[in-house]
């Protein structure tokens, strides 16, 4: 058995891309999420940090319709798709590869975690919208024992 899972939490670096594919027609959003790691320096004490950029595509229809009419440069975001990379020819004729969170199906979530008013419910796979609560929510649970 094999698993192909990314989850991350981070924040968008700059508006969605939507953009149509010419061969389907269906809706497409892509962009960039920034996750930062920190931890004190065990030598000097100094706390330290370090960002990863991760390139995210969202296939699914709507995942896509939540991204365009909630997601913005500086949202805040919980997103779990697959890693795929990949392979292409650039106009300079050199075989070039591209690694992406792919959001395009079953298993598929974009939960906003911002805290704003009149905020987009949490989005997951396929017609199932709004049915899980979002990190936020789940932590103010109270603890059932």
């Amino acid at each position: 058995m094999s698993v192909n899972k990314a989850i991350l939490v981070g924040h968008v670096g700059k508006d969605p891309n939507i953009r149509t594919a010419q061969s389907t027609g269906k809706k497409i959003a892509s962009f960039s999420l920034a996750s930062t790691e920190s931890w004190r320096d065990r030598d000097t004490g100094e706390r330290r940090k370090a960002t990863e950029w991760h390139n995210i595509v969202v296939f699914n229809e709507g995942l896509v319709d939540v991204v365009e009419k909630y997601v913005r440069k500086g949202s805040r975001l919980y997103i779990e798709g697959k890693i795929k990379t990949r392979r292409y020819k650039g106009q300079d004729d050199i075989d070039r590869s591209v690694t992406e969170i792919v959001l395009d199906g079953f298993g598929s979530q974009l939960v906003l975690t911002d805290k704003r008013e009149g905020g987009a419910p949490p989005a997951e796979g396929p017609g199932d919208y709004g049915s899980r609560p979002s990190l936020r929510e789940e932590m103010n649970d109270e603890v059932p024992f």
